[in-house]
């Protein structure tokens, strides 16, 4: 039997300065989001305004997570739909769910 030597070579790339440019600018833009989100939290009153602005501004920042982290910016349309699309359909169930138990709660207590 023949004995082989491992030979390994370490080959340098140098850096895609593209590439880190656009992690610097996703990293801004989910810091940015989710700064304004705390500064909200802190300076407007409760309510439905502040629910609704919340909201947004989570399907946002989960929107270009996808797009971002999850390369579907890439996809064609069809299969970016077939994603978001199910998940509009889920928050409008639970915002819906929400309301409806709400309803039966104050009819059934009050």
């Amino acid at each position: 039997m023949e004995i082989q030597e491992n030979k390994s070579t370490l080959s340098v790339v140098p850096r895609n300065t593209d590439k880190i440019k656009k992690i610097w600018k996703t990293a801004l833009i989910l810091l940015l989001i989710t700064a304004a989100e705390f500064v909200m939290a802190f300076t407007l009153p409760r309510g439905i305004l502040l629910y609704v602005l919340f909201m947004a501004l989570t399907v946002w920042k989960a929107k270009y997570i996808i797009m971002e982290f999850m390369h579907l910016g890439d996809e064609v349309k069809p299969l970016i739909y077939s994603i978001l699309v199910p998940i509009i359909f889920l928050f409008w169930l639970i915002i819906v769910l929400v309301k409806e138990g709400a309803d039966i709660f104050d009819l059934r207590w009050f």
